[in-house]
């Protein structure tokens, strides 16, 4: 029974799950390799693009002809060479239809076939198709034996192997596939730069890639672009095959008028959709993301034109550009894999050098079967001119066997030592043929063809020859593809690499006016706008102000603790101004028991050669320095110690140094003021300072700089800001006591 249900199955065999299932994998991944995700290196194109091409070749739709139905085209791919899906034959015309996806397209198209907003094609029975120029290079000689050919898969037609490829394909519009364990991404190249280095290779063939990337600079997208990759990273990934290459758009300001511009990207990189694009833009500018970009409009007609509004005229172009690189496809990194196939159909990642020697070879190839193809053309024919020569010379004869023989063809070969090619031919020669002029045509016809044949014969010999032969056939399609045509001219743009622009953060936030609001229990808030009267300000039941600043959400707060460290918050972090804000304790890390003793908003120098602005630390023992402003900015929460505090010792006061201030004036516990030029204070960057003011009791209290000429200013509660011009007799030395303050000085103690 098991013999019989054996013999009925077939043969079968017990193996392992695991080797047959990988048996069959590696099967499936040779074949996805092979047929169907690289490119073969010679022609630049996968079994689909090649069988397409064929296809309409075979339906005589060379760029002189007609235009017929993408539908009857593919209904051939895929009745005859491809038996694939019809949206997949057809997805793979439209693409080599794109001007803006192939540098070079191959394939002429008539109807909508799509655009650079990624709207789809029309359906393949409204759109008509004919081959372009450049696909009809690529087939040049396929009826030459230039190539071989093998059966259809239904076996009923035959396909070529590879075309024969006059035009370099694989690097002038690139490929991209993915196959299983490997994959390939190659970019667009142009075809004047790829000529010129082919030449260099045929008279230098030892040729090294860093010179021909002297020739081939890079990519060559046909969407332009500005390609900003640096030179020695292009010739590192040309020189291994495997890289990346960084492409930005090209974009330009237009000037408005009273100062004002707008930028027009006139070019976008590569395979990236418009319209995305401008969408993602939106969706930053609508989430705050990108604050100094006001409107981002589409103005495109069939060029590339989008407008970018930048919040005002002082927003700086370059950075708003810088910016919109970073968050957008409006630079990108493409690919750069160079894995094909070669001659073997052996899959490899190949270098520049490499894929041009193969491109050169498969020439010398296609040249020399050509060559013997013609040569083989010729000796037929020359075989039958001669013995139209003969018959020319035996006319006579010719005719008295031809009317007295029943089969004269053995008869005239025996007689006039004739080939079996050259009785038929004479048998078959009409009557007009016999006269003076066609004797004469066939004399001319024979002498050049010898001529040619005898150029060949020594053309097949000579390999300098053929190697000539091939440079003067680039050297035309370098000039047909010239930078003076519209096709043929470099749309990249070889940038140089952009220098790092720093951004500073306050860039990327909207600028709008607060009120920074804190109390004396440690709340702060801040509020929408110059608030002008703090009086009007409300905190909690219990609670009362302590300092309130206006400030822009791109200002960052300097707040210094009792502890004597700074801490810095950018105002954009600060809790809005609705309720009573949140504690600064859970800000920054302000340990218990200490409080914030000054607030500032910090001022950068405005620009190179500007005197930074300076501060005055003093602690309740009375000693303290300056120390400038950009030495006190901390970059953790936990801020930055700037005055060293003894046991038992706290920070009790803080304060600008004014513009042209000249002296100190210091104020403690007991009232008693004390003005020294500030002249007599070090400038640290961290330290205890030096004895300001001395006390029997209580200690220092505040700190204010001033113009001893311009005398003491102070706020005094509801009389507001009141002065004392004369201030001679509270000058003194650094450290001594002091004096009372003036009649009717602030009854708080404090400047």
């Amino acid at each position: 029974m098991a013999k019989a249900a054996r013999a009925a199955s077939g043969d079968i065999r017990d193996t392992r799950f695991a080797d047959a299932l990988g048996e069959r994998y590696l099967a499936y991944a040779i074949s996805t390799i092979m047929a169907r995700s690289l490119p073969d290196v010679r022609d630049g194109l996968k079994p689909v693009h090649r069988r397409l091409l064929y296809a309409m070749r075979r339906l005589k739709l060379d760029p002189a002809s007609g235009f017929k139905k993408c539908a009857r085209v593919v209904g051939d791919v895929i009745g005859k060479y491809h038996p694939h899906g019809d949206a997949a034959v057809y997805d793979t015309l439209v693409r080599l239809a794109q001007d803006f996806a192939q540098r070079y397209p191959l394939v002429d198209g008539q109807g909508n076939f799509g655009n650079i907003d990624g709207d789809n094609a029309a359906a393949m029975r409204y759109t008509e198709a004919r081959l372009t120029e450049v696909a009809w290079l690529l087939m040049e000689g396929i009826d030459e034996d230039a190539v071989d050919f093998r059966a259809t898969y239904d076996g009923e037609d035959s396909e070529p192997l590879v075309l024969p490829a006059r035009f370099p394909n694989l690097l002038a519009n690139g490929a991209a596939g993915i196959a299983v364990g490997m994959a390939t991404s190659i970019p667009p190249h142009n075809v004047g730069e790829l000529a010129d280095a082919l030449l260099h290779l045929i008279k230098f063939p030892n040729a090294q890639v860093g010179k021909l990337v002297s020739l081939v600079p890079g990519p060559d997208f046909p969407t332009g672009g500005v390609l900003v990759e640096p030179r020695q990273s292009i010739v590192e990934a040309y020189r291994t095959g495997r890289g990346s290459f960084r492409l930005r758009a090209r974009w330009e300001i237009e000037k408005l008028g009273h100062g004002q511009y707008q930028i027009a990207v006139t070019e976008i990189p590569y395979q990236v959709q418009k319209s995305r694009l401008i969408e993602k833009i939106a969706e930053l500018v609508i989430a705050r993301k990108l604050p100094i970009l006001a409107d981002v409009r589409d103005e495109s007609t069939e060029a590339v034109r989008i407008v970018l509004e930048p919040k005002s005229r002082a927003v700086d172009a370059e950075m708003l550009m810088e910016q919109l690189f970073r968050q957008t496809e409006l630079e990108v990194r493409v690919a750069l894999n160079l894995n094909v196939l070669d001659a073997r159909n052996t899959p490899g990642v190949m270098n520049l050098r490499d894929a041009l020697k193969a491109f050169l070879e498969h020439r010398m190839e296609v040249l020399k079967r050509r060559s013997r193809h013609r040569l083989a053309k010729i000796e037929l024919r020359l075989e039958i001119l001669e013995g139209l020569r003969i018959a020319y010379r035996n006319l006579d004869r010719i005719i008295r066997i031809i009317r007295s023989e029943d089969e004269p063809k053995p008869k005239l070969m025996k007689t006039l030592k004739l080939t079996d090619v050259q009785a038929e031919a004479i048998l078959n020669m009409r009557l007009r043929q016999l006269r003076k002029l066609e004797e004469k045509e066939i004399e001319k016809e024979h002498a050049e063809l010898t001529a040619e044949a005898a150029t060949l014969r020594g053309m097949l010999k000579d390999q300098k020859r053929r190697w000539k032969a091939i440079a003067a056939d680039i050297a035309d399609i370098r000039k047909q593809f010239s930078a003076k045509t519209p096709l043929g001219r470099r749309r990249t743009e070889i940038g140089e690499p952009p220098t790092a622009i720093v951004v500073p953060l306050e860039a990327m936030i909207e600028k709008e006016p607060i009120t920074i609001v804190a109390s004396e229990k440690g709340w702060i808030r801040a509020q929408r706008g110059h608030v002008a009267n703090f009086e009007e300000l409300k905190y909690k039941e219990g609670d009362n102000g302590k300092f309130a600043l206006h400030a822009e959400t791109t200002d960052k707060l300097l707040v210094f603790a009792s502890n004597g460290r700074f801490y810095t918050i950018g105002c954009d972090k600060l809790p809005g101004g609705r309720g009573h804000g949140e504690p600064l304790r859970l800000m920054i890390d302000l340990a218990e028991g200490h409080d914030a003793v000054a607030m500032f908003i910090h001022k950068p120098a405005n620009g190179p050669g500007q005197p930074p602005r300076k501060l005055v630390v003093a602690s309740d023992k009375g000693r303290g320095f300056v120390v400038e402003e950009a030495d006190v900015i901390a970059q953790t929460r936990n801020g930055k110690q700037v005055l060293n505090l003894a046991a038992g010792e706290a920070a009790a006061a803080a304060c600008v140094v004014g513009d042209d201030a000249d002296h100190l004036a210091v104020l403690g516990q007991n009232r008693k003021l004390l003005i020294f030029p500030l002249a007599d204070l070090p400038v640290m960057a961290r330290g205890r300072g030096v004895i300001l003011q001395r006390y029997k009791k209580g200690g220092l209290v505040d700190v204010t700089t001033l113009k001893a000429k311009e005398g003491l200013s102070w706020r005094s509660g509801q009389q507001g800001v009141r002065s004392e011009p004369d201030i001679k007799r509270w000058i003194g030395k650094r450290a001594q006591a002091g004096l009372m303050v003036p009649k009717g000085f602030a009854r708080a103690n404090r400047f």
